[in-house]
This record gives C-alpha cells, structure tokens and sequence, in this order.
C-alpha cells in the first residue's frame, strides 16, 4: 500500500510559529567568521554572530578565562584559564560547532596560564607564574615543550606572519623578549629588551619591522626595531594603565586601550601621534581588529559590552551585549 501523507490545515499563526522557530534554530549555529568572547568573572565563553551582534551560545570555561585561540579552521578554540584568586592550571578545549567544551586540559604544574595563540596545529601560551613559555599538542594531548623566559610575569605572546619570531610581554620584568626560530626545531634563541614599566599588551606592525609595547605602568609606548632588536622610541600617550595594542590590518592607525583611564587612544602609526582619544566606558581592555579590516571590537568590562570602532570614522557605531567582565577575544574562520 503506497505511503500517503496526511495533510492538515496550517493556520497563518502556525506557520509564523514554525518559522520563528526554525529562524531561531539557524541562528543558533555557530556563524562563521564567529566573534568568540571571554567573560572572564562568568566563566564563560560567548560565541556571538557579529552580523546581529546577537549572542548564539555561552559555554563554560574554567575559572577566570582570559585569552582565547581559534583553530586554522575556525572549528576549535582553545580558552586559558588565569584562574581568579586562586592561579589557574587549565586549558579549555571548545568544539566551536558542538558549542561545547570537550576537555579541560590539566597543566599540572604550569599556573596562570595567559597570553595563548594556534599556530602550526598547537596551542602556545604563557604560563605567567613559571615564567616560560609552553605549548599543547592537541593531537597526542600532551605538553611536548617548554622553554624558560627567565622574566617576571610574562604575560602576553604574539607570533611573526612567517613564525620565525615569537614576542612576549614580560610585566614584572619591564622587558619585552624577541625569541628567534634557528635550524633545530627546538632551538630558540632570546634577546631580552628593556622597555616601559610594566609593558602589557603590545603587536607586532604589519610589515613585521616594529613591535610596539603598551608600558601599563608609566602611560608610554616602547617601539622596538625588530631588526635591530632595540627600542628606537618612546612615545608618551599619558595613559593611566594601558592594556591592550592593536594595530589596524594596513598599519595605518595604533589603538590602545587604557584601562584605568576608560579610553581608546588612536594613533597614527606613521607619525606616531595621536588623533583621537574616545571615552568608550569603564574599563576597556581586549582590542580586536575584525578581518576585513574594517572594524574594530573593544571589550568593555564594567560597562557588560564591546564597544564597535568604525576605522572610517573613529566612532563607535555600535554595541554588543555580552556577560560579566568581558575581555580575551579571537576570530574563528571555518576554512
């Protein structure tokens, strides 16, 4: 006996109804480019489509996450967990699809773990009490290096385009160290440079020649020469504590959140002087570029948002709702 469909009469509400629901279930998916989000004093990871500004899914982390990795392919995420009070020792593994943490990595005796990247299918990050760097094999699950900084409180980590150069902050040390690639893959050679007080937050410009330091104790920037290994000039930006450095994808402009300040310095990165100082609210800390250049994200943690910066126009032309003490955030690209 054939199959034969039963048909019903579909009122004009059940069919707002089912598109509704079916409009809901889509934009739960995990978009791609996805804005993922650390609201650190929640615990929480917030994937949010940055087309709607709407928030898609919030998934546990550890206690205190503050800097976040996207897989190449824009499917992982990789959360480390500072740790509040009491120092963190994890890193959480995000299936960004599933939108759920699938392992909370044990780091055993590596505490604070901070500034974190994705590069060559491993997960580099600081562990800021131990004063090195480490990486995470996600494929065997294992630590499988370690290199010691020899630095108080290294905090932030920033590769070169090419990965021949890795940069950390050191903050108790008021030093910045250039790490150089050599023939042996374990082989790293380091060159400690002093710079500010207090050097934080900082990036490397993108013809890879300048690294600029964001010096949170003492308001100034340290421009390194990569080359030359030194710094070459400090510039006063009289910032309270500045947190974060951000260069715009065409090095044209440097944006500088000043936590304690609640402001974004612009600069003009060629003349290295200031164009515009914008109060964005309380507490501003991560800065994100986003990837067609044309935005750029700040979170601001007292105020429960980020803050959207159109490059154009240096204002803010937008608001994102987020958790408590928004900060660490990362683009996650499917590929």
């Amino acid at each position: 006996m054939p199959f034969r469909p039963t048909l019903r009469k579909t009122t004009s509400a059940t069919v707002v109804l089912i598109f509704f629901g079916f409009a809901h279930l889509a934009a739960a998916e995990t978009p791609s480019p996805a804005l993922l989000l650390l609201d650190k004093e929640d615990n929480m990871l917030s994937i949010i489509d940055p087309a709607s500004s709407k928030t898609v899914a919030r998934i546990p982390t550890g206690e205190g996450p503050h800097e976040i990795a996207a897989s190449d392919d824009g499917k992982m995420a990789f959360v480390a967990n500072y740790g509040a009070r009491t120092p963190g020792n994890t890193i959480s593994v995000i299936d960004l699809l599933a939108q759920k943490e699938l392992d909370r990595v044990d780091l055993g005796v590596l505490r604070r773990p901070h500034g974190i990247v994705f590069a060559e299918g491993q997960v580099w990050f600081t562990a800021e009490q131990n004063r090195l760097i480490a990486r995470y094999d996600p494929a065997s699950n294992q630590i499988d290096w370690l290199l010691g900084i020899g630095q108080n409180g290294t905090h932030m980590l920033r590769f070169s385009k090419d990965r021949s150069l890795l940069f950390t902050s050191n903050i108790g040390s008021d030093s910045i160290t250039l790490l150089q690639r050599g023939s042996d893959p374990y082989g790293w050679s380091a060159t400690n440079i002093s710079v500010g007080k207090g050097p934080e937050g900082g990036d490397i410009s993108p013809d890879g020649r300048e690294y600029w330091a964001a010096n949170s104790g003492d308001g100034t920037i340290s421009i390194v020469d990569v080359a030359a290994k030194k710094v070459v000039q400090t510039v006063d930006i009289h910032t309270k504590r500045s947190n974060r450095l951000k260069f715009s994808l065409d090095g044209k402009l440097v944006l500088v959140s000043d936590l304690a300040g609640n402001e974004l310095i612009v600069l003009d990165a060629p003349s290295r002087k200031e164009i515009k100082r914008l109060n964005v609210g309380r507490q501003p800390e991560g800065i994100l570029i986003a990837p067609d250049g044309a935005h750029a994200y700040v979170a601001v943690a007292a105020e429960k948002n980020v803050a959207v910066l159109d490059l154009k126009t240096l204002e803010v032309s937008a608001r994102i709702p987020t958790g408590n003490g928004p900060d660490g955030m990362a683009w996650a690209v499917r590929r």
